[in-house]
């Protein structure tokens, strides 16, 4: 009898989820892949080149961000963030990102938003690349049949599989791929892991679509293409992976709005980032004549289909949505050309992907929120992706328990068109593992000061005066390093950078990287761009 009143009790409470849910607005989160702040039009009108007439229309519509920041210049970092609200640098991912074949990086019990969300009874879903590692089931035996094939920037890539090589890829991908999305909270997921590196198939909740059985021809690895050879399937055809995420992101919201359950969709885009596989039709749609531009535009495109799924459904007023970028433009797609042809992926900002300049982190954010959002706004206040599970709690009414979102606050204030700051401070974190600390106008860059292996002096920066990082300001204001210093010390110690109580971090965290003595500098010559980035983009 107990039994049975137990199992009552668990009915209602799912049927009261599901009836609260639809009640709750959807939510979409789009997250491009290295596309720089300047590459949105609407954040780069004097020397922005590329249009993006569906992204312009969805600020247009909502508030548009002007200091966003990812938590990281680079990829996996900044998707464990978004996803968490925790910082990435707390967890084993002290620079980098996670690697090919590579194990789960979202702790199994880790609170994500998708989790959140289906607490309150939301169907999740998850499509595109995820890049926050599996349980890949590849024995130790099989290790040397998935690694050692070449590619761009690794040797001469393989291109004729051994018999060895396909039965071991056949034996492995007959199974199930454990610690994938579904594992993290979402119902479902679509998509390609990494679209540059194996496999090179669509992954559909946790199998493979299809077996790969064969290798990438050596053409996939030229000109922004494919960069590390591995499984694939044959015929696998990279342009085609951005037009069947948008097809699939659209079947879910006309399937969820039908089927009248709330929904998350998180879409993580394959898009600007390598592979520039452009659609044949939008090759040389940009007056660029590049094909990075032209990939812009069919990202765009795909942001547009989206939002016109959304509308058809009859769910526009009912969906809050977030458009944003994982970090920075490449330089290597072509940066500097682009840049001599006018346009400057990152607007007046200095550094591109991988950076600790803004370059590296300071991301288009806009949010589309009907009625509570005043269309055409804008923000100034500094925000962080990290801030995205907060925002999703405080629009749920949830509280989040106290080993969760550790970093991340609420924007509904901000998007009431409150004007005041949220964070004590925001953290950023370069490819190579170098900090920096934003507090107001002020920016401390704890180490080299692009991120990269240059070995130079912590960095100060008054943002306010100085948006191009020109002028290190460390020597003339010690009590603004000293601050600085000590709240990022506060922040790790504390395991959180949020008011509660104490976290602990997965590992050990080194604030400080090992420094030498700066060359002096040249008397009116402007600041080397470290790292070998270019950094020619006016001030506006």
């Amino acid at each position: 009898m107990r039994f049975l009143s137990y199992c009552a009790a668990l009915f209602l409470f799912a049927l009261c989820g599901r009836a609260d849910a639809a009640d709750k607005p959807n939510v979409v989160v789009i997250l491009a892949d290295d596309l720089g702040y300047g590459d949105v039009s609407c954040y780069n009108p004097d020397h922005g080149k590329i249009p993006t007439p569906n992204i312009d229309a969805l600020a247009k519509s909502g508030m548009r961000f002007t200091d966003a920041h990812s938590s990281s210049g680079v990829c996996s970092p900044t998707r464990y963030t978004l996803l968490t609200g925790r910082y990435h640098w707390r967890t084993r991912l002290q620079q980098g990102i996670v690697g090919v074949w590579g194990a789960p990086l979202i702790a199994p019990d880790r609170l994500t938003i998708a989790g959140l969300a289906k607490q309150h009874g939301y169907h999740t879903a998850c499509v595109g690349k995820w890049h926050l590692g599996w349980d890949w089931p590849i024995p130790a035996d099989d290790k040397k049949h998935f690694q050692g094939l070449g590619g761009k920037g690794k040797g001469k890539a393989d291109t004729e599989p051994t018999a060895e090589q396909v039965a071991a890829w056949k034996r492995v991908f007959a199974q199930q791929i454990p610690g994938g999305p579904t594992t993290r909270g979402f119902d479902e997921y679509f998509g390609t892991d990494v679209p540059n590196w194996p496999p090179y198939c669509f992954i559909e909740k946790d199998r493979t679509v299809g077996i790969p059985s064969t290798l990438l021809p050596a053409k996939e690895f030229t000109n922004n293409l494919a960069s590390q050879q591995g499984p694939a399937l044959p015929e696998w055809k990279l342009d085609a992976i951005l037009p069947a995420l948008g097809d699939r992101a659209c079947d879910i919201i006309a399937k969820q709005a039908k089927a009248k359950q709330s929904f998350l969709l998180y879409l993580p885009l394959t898009a600007p980032h390598t592979p520039l596989a452009v659609a044949k039709e939008w090759q040389g749609k940009s007056d660029l004549k590049h094909p990075y531009a032209d990939f812009v535009m069919q990202t765009d495109a795909v942001v547009g289909r989206v939002l016109e799924a959304i509308k058809a459904a009859g769910v526009e007023d009912n969906t809050l949505i977030v458009f944003t970028s994982d970090n920075g433009c490449a330089p290597y797609i072509g940066a500097k050309e682009l840049e001599s042809r006018g346009h400057f992926p990152s607007g007046p900002l200095r550094g591109y992907k991988a950076d600790a300049w803004e370059g590296g982190h300071r991301i288009p954010f806009v949010v589309r929120m009907p009625g509570v959002v005043k269309p055409g706004s804008t923000c100034s206040q500094t925000i962080c992706s990290v801030d995205i599970l907060a925002t999703l709690a405080d629009v749920l009414g949830a509280k989040l328990p106290v080993t969760a979102g550790e970093d991340s606050v609420s924007l509904m204030p901000l998007l009431r068109n409150e004007d005041k700051p949220i964070h004590e401070a925001v953290v950023h974190h370069s490819a190579a593992g170098v900090f920096a600390v934003r507090s107001g106008k002020w920016k401390l860059i704890l180490g080299p000061g692009s991120g990269g292996a240059d070995g130079t002096k912590p960095h100060l920066y008054d943002l306010a005066a100085d948006i191009g990082e020109k002028t290190d300001l460390a020597a003339r204001h010690p009590e603004e390093v000293k601050r600085l210093t000590e709240l990022m010390e506060k922040f790790v110690a504390d395991g959180r950078s949020t008011p509660g109580e104490k976290q602990k971090n997965d590992v050990t965290i080194q604030i400080h990287k090992k420094v030498k003595a700066d060359p002096p500098p040249k008397k009116d010559a402007p600041p080397k761009a470290e790292g070998g980035h270019s950094c020619t983009a006016p001030i506006q």
